[in-house]
């Protein structure tokens, strides 16, 4: 059962694309999101879907990630394939492998966003050494005051808006702002 997502899973793959683009050797997209539930891959195993052991190994399309991973969506990278687990995934020289599940710490569905993926692909970046986490420092610790006033700001008009109408007055001339710096040169009589 997939959930209701804010944002479709093909805009998520099609920024992911745009972002972060295509293997040169394949045209196959680097990064994307895919239903856990969905995903089967070609599998040399000595064992049946009940646990029996085979005799001889045998190629069968197995489900990728539903045996760990119950209904949630997967973000997968392609990665090559090490020489030793070639002849496993029958001859495979390209796989998807999951880097990330869209599920918090209690095991529960997370709905998939491009910034989440995003950040998870920066992260795993990072950690490579390919790129640096910098842009995700947080403003408020650089400038906490004037980032603290400016969110405050923001949470008022969102809360209160313009409950006096003031500021459309101002602009149909029916009231004026005078500023607190302003003095009266004429002295009242």
């Amino acid at each position: 059962m997939i959930m209701e997502l804010a944002e479709p899973i093909e805009s998520i793959n099609q920024q992911l694309l745009d972002q972060f683009g295509l293997d040169t050797s394949t045209g196959q997209i680097m990064f994307r999101v895919v239903w856990s539930e969905d995903q089967f891959e070609k599998r040399l195993t000595d064992r049946t879907d009940s646990g029996i052991e085979l005799v001889t190994p045998v190629v069968r399309l197995v489900p990728k990630y539903r045996q760990w991973v119950k209904e949630k969506f997967v973000l997968e990278r392609l990665v090559v394939v090490p020489e030793m687990s070639i002849p496993e995934l029958v001859g495979l020289k390209l796989s998807y492998e999951p880097i990330w599940v869209f599920k918090d710490a209690k095991d529960s569905y997370v709905t998939p966003t491009f910034w989440a993926c995003k950040f998870v692909i920066d992260t795993l970046y990072a950690a490579l050494g390919k790129e640096s986490l910098v842009k995700y420092i947080d403003e408020e610790s650089k400038h906490p005051i004037e980032t603290r006033e400016k969110r405050i700001g923001k949470l008022t008009e969102e809360l209160f808006g313009d409950e006096s109408n003031l500021l459309g007055r101002t602009i149909t001339g029916e009231a004026i702002v005078v500023p607190q710096s302003y003095e009266t040169t004429q002295k009242e009589s």
